[in-house]
């Protein structure tokens, strides 16, 4: 049984299943040690009854299950950070977005220092599923991992067979895809709106299959990447990473990275409906695309 949850790193995912736990919950997330967001993270800790820690000592001290839950660019170093605390046996499940051979280093860091390391892929958005987004688990305990997330409320867990970075190169080459697409929309509709065929253009792809209209996914892919692109963008250099060790190339993975970073639009508010995007990517004013 899960009797105590330690997560480092506070962002939308903790934030997705804390709300959801039962079982309490210690955090850490850099920002506590910023003037400037730390009242901010205590607020928002509080409301999802987690305990904050205000180092990852005290964080991981004493807990049944350790999730590593920050931004690609920081997961190597929480890893090393954690290794310095962690107790022999400690089940350590390695959530972030990142290369197999990034996962790879955070778990030599780990089990050198007698922790149990686990790659562990989180394959949707954790909103609105939260504790029931599908979970891929691999390494030598990822029985245990699994049996301990389904302890702490997680429904969605399958076991992949195979070392750490197993369910991170799903991850990973699933992300050529899902990220990619995003990315390829983009491209698509700011050019079609400049050229003045916006309505045209759509009018031909939803002439083919797709999950939903696609004025409707050209919205939530820019809404998506507007929010949140400077993480996507993190996540895709390691997918750079991934496909380059693999040796199948990786040239638009490597534009994906650029037009997810280009796009990024980090604390502004974004405007909603696809035309109100498109004129902000675009620098345009509500008047001028009126004209």
């Amino acid at each position: 049984m899960v009797d105590r949850i330690a997560t480092i790193g506070f962002g939308e995912a903790a934030g997705a299943f804390a709300g959801a736990w039962c079982v309490p919950t210690v955090a850490y997330d850099l920002k506590l040690d910023d003037p400037a967001g730390r009242e901010a993270m205590l607020a928002r800790m509080a409301a999802h009854r987690v305990v904050a820690a205000h180092h990852v000592a005290a964080a991981i001290e004493g807990a049944d299950l350790i999730l590593s839950l920050v931004t690609a660019g920081s997961a190597l170093d929480v890893a090393r950070a954690v290794a310095n605390a962690i107790a022999p046996g400690q089940l350590y499940c390695d959530l972030n977005s990142v290369a197999p051979d990034t996962k790879r280093a955070a778990q030599a860091a780990i089990e050198r220092a007698g922790g149990h390391y686990v790659d562990v892929a989180v394959l949707a958005p954790v909103f609105p599923k939260q504790l029931a987004v599908p979970l891929l688990v691999s390494g030598t305990h990822a029985a245990d991992a699994a049996a301990a997330l389904g302890s702490a409320g997680f429904t969605n867990v399958s076991l992949l067979d195979g070392p750490v970075g197993a369910a991170s190169s799903v991850k990973m080459i699933r992300s050529v895809m899902v990220k990619g697409i995003e990315a390829l929309t983009a491209e698509c509709v700011l050019a079609a709106e400049t050229a003045g065929v916006r309505d045209a253009v759509i009018a031909s792809l939803d002439a083919s299959p797709a999950p939903r209209g696609w004025a409707a996914t050209a919205d939530y892919n820019l809404d998506r990447m507007m929010l949140h692109g400077r993480r996507r963008a993190e996540e895709m250099r390691e997918v750079v990473k991934t496909l380059d060790a693999l040796g199948t190339g990786s040239a638009m993975t490597r534009a994906t990275v650029e037009r997810q970073d280009a796009l990024a639009r980090p604390g502004a508010p974004v405007p909603d409906g696809l035309a109100a995007k498109l004129d902000m990517l675009l620098g345009r004013s509500r008047a001028e695309a009126a004209e």
